[in-house]
């Protein structure tokens, strides 16, 4: 699978063993930035990167890491067509992708163990959207998102 990855300076070590990880699991995996650890950047330039680029590129999801991933999910859902969730734990992570087919997993470094953090991004790719009466819930939001933008 195609991941286009990203994060902010306080999300760059997590980040790194992330790539690390999803490559050695044989995902195609594109590091937009930043590249350079400790050094100040600001995360809704990221977050815009790897929204357009999933949205780009058909099948491809997205992960984003920053200290709390709070600004990440804010930056990233202003893109229409994107469904960025913040998953602290693996059933949220499945609920994500099976209920509301989320297109970019946001992990928080500070509060999930670097351990952890593996189980999470391994259930949200593994876990499939379920459709159904989910399918309508998630076109419901498609049709929010016409409503107020573009």
């Amino acid at each position: 699978m195609k991941i286009f990855i990203g994060a902010d300076h306080r999300g760059f070590r997590l980040k790194k063993q992330l790539v690390k990880f999803l490559e050695s699991k044989g995902h195609d995996v594109v590091d937009v930035g930043t590249h350079e650890e400790g050094v100040p950047c600001d995360y809704p330039a990221i977050s815009r990167k790897v929204g357009l680029a999933v949205l780009k590129n058909k099948n491809a999801r997205g992960i984003l890491a920053c200290m709390t991933g709070l600004g990440h999910s804010i930056a990233a859902n202003k893109i229409p067509g994107v469904r960025a969730v913040l998953c602290y734990n693996k059933k949220a992570a499945f609920l994500s992708r099976a209920h509301n087919d989320s297109n970019i997993l946001i992990v928080g470094a500070k509060f999930v163990k670097p351990k952890d953090m593996t189980g999470i991004v391994s259930t949200w790719l593994a876990a499939k959207f379920e459709g159904g009466r989910h399918l309508r819930r998630v076109n419901q939001i498609k049709k929010i998102e016409k409503e107020f933008c573009c």
